[in-house]
């Protein structure tokens, strides 16, 4: 059995149907880690997990919309902690790259995101939870900052982006990313994935968002990760079943699974 842990899907995006399909017709998938973009989502994320034993559920705050005011903020973050052990990890968070080069706006206001970053990177540390990051390019170098403040030891980045010199410096910190199926096509991805240590590594979807080359018009799935697994293994010169075997045990120890 090629057993697999979707590292970071947004289950709760999916429509019940979907996600009714995707559960039960999906032996081969161990476990799904659903990460929430606000409140509501946490809460569907939590109902869901209790639903399907299969759904590990993180709870945070995507940074590509607009920060919460201080009401939406304060019952997020009662609502996290009465509910955080029902949680694997504090995610999604993280800054916000798409969105200010999108505003390209000098007014943007970064300082309240990395803020609302280190609020979240406080708890995981507080709460000994894994946290989930979204944090390329750019933004990458000072989410690591931040976690090196605050003595982070287990951070995901997933879906990860960034120059060199910030790669070895995630390498070097025994941080993990992971690799969507875009890894199949996209140069930029399979490049990081040869130099990244495949003990540091694990699987994604990032779905229900779509995908490009043999993906194009398909409606995102775990089992697609089958490919991301047959990419890098070439890439590392691995057997598919040793590459099978080493992401399954890297996401089950991250999660604590």
């Amino acid at each position: 059995m090629k057993s697999m842990i979707d590292s970071h899907i947004h289950l709760d995006h999916y429509k019940d149907e979907e996600i009714e399909a995707i559960i039960s017709s999906s032996p081969s998938i161990q476990s799904v880690v659903s990460v929430s973009y606000d409140l509501e989502s946490a809460k569907r994320n939590l109902f869901l997990s209790e639903k399907y034993s299969k759904v590990k559920p993180a709870f945070g705050y995507h940074p590509e919309q607009s920060l919460p005011n201080s009401e939406e903020l304060a019952n997020l973050m009662t609502w996290i902690e009465s509910h955080k052990e029902k949680m694997v990890a504090i995610g999604e968070v993280g800054l916000p790259y798409y969105l200010r080069m999108e505003k390209d706006d000098p007014s943007f206001p970064l300082q309240g995101y990395i803020e609302l970053l280190e609020a979240f990177i406080v708890l995981a540390k507080k709460w000994e939870k894994p946290i989930v990051l979204h944090a390329v390019y750019d933004d990458a170098p000072a989410v690591c900052d931040l976690l090196e403040k605050h003595s982070i030891e287990k951070a995901h980045f997933h879906w990860f982006k960034g120059d060199s010199k910030t790669i070895q410096r995630l390498i070097k910190n025994g941080y993990f990313i992971s690799f969507t199926p875009d890894i199949v096509y996209e140069e930029e991805i399979r490049e990081i994935a040869k130099v990244f240590p495949i003990d540091q590594v694990m699987v994604e979807t990032d779905g229900p968002w779509p995908f490009e080359g043999p993906f194009q018009g398909l409606a995102t799935h775990p089992k697609m990760m089958n490919e991301s697994v047959s990419s890098l293994s070439k890439l590392k010169g691995m057997s598919v079943q040793e590459v099978y075997r080493q992401l399954l045990k890297n996401t089950k120890s991250f999660y604590t699974i």
